[in-house]
């Protein structure tokens, strides 16, 4: 079982100066976290469950089929608050036996569908990481259902089905875990 302390990173990986930021796994969620108003955890086909506090921050589970929520929930944070509000998207990946990360399509997929859905609401101050996981939702989009369901975790799972922006709540999860 692994779990997450999020704490602040000051290096030029950490993308400080930008809006959106993107990253992977439990070590870019630490790199990227530091300034955040949010962590959004993608797991397209997994799910977050409860086990470790992040005080400092609020992490919400992002997939393709809440995508658009999550922007409305972010905008109207910023809103709330008047000043920007700042998104740290972090694709969960996938772990091998050895706890090593190993690249899922699946979560950069949804995690440039969040990313999209976020410059379509106008927070789109991204970082170059966060343009290219929305270019490549963006320039595959019209594939991404198949990509996900053909890919190693989504045959693994039976070939999951999907649908865009069916979620219209946001889980804002004050503690979570991820793991086997």
């Amino acid at each position: 079982m692994l779990s997450v302390r999020l704490f602040r990173v000051t290096t030029p990986h950490g993308q400080n100066q930008y809006q959106v930021r993107f990253d992977w796994g439990f070590a870019g969620a630490q790199t990227i976290s530091g300034g955040a108003d949010v962590v959004v955890w993608v797991d397209q086909l997994g799910f977050v469950e409860s086990e470790a506090t992040l005080p400092e921050h609020d992490v919400v589970h992002g997939t393709i089929e809440s995508r658009r929520a999550l922007a409305d929930w972010a905008l109207a944070r910023q809103g709330d608050r008047g000043d920007r509000f700042t998104i740290a998207v972090v694709a969960a990946g996938e772990h091998r036996p050895d706890g090593s990360l190993r690249f899922a399509v699946e979560d950069l997929l949804a995690a440039g569908a969040v990313i999209d859905a976020l410059a379509d609401v106008g927070i789109d101050y991204c970082s170059p990481e966060s343009a290219a996981a929305a270019a490549a939702y963006t320039g595959l989009s019209n594939a991404t259902s198949h990509l996900i369901s053909s890919s190693a975790s989504g045959q693994a799972l039976g070939r999951p089905t999907l649908t865009l922006d069916e979620v219209s709540e946001v889980a804002v999860l004050r503690e979570f875990r991820v793991g086997p």
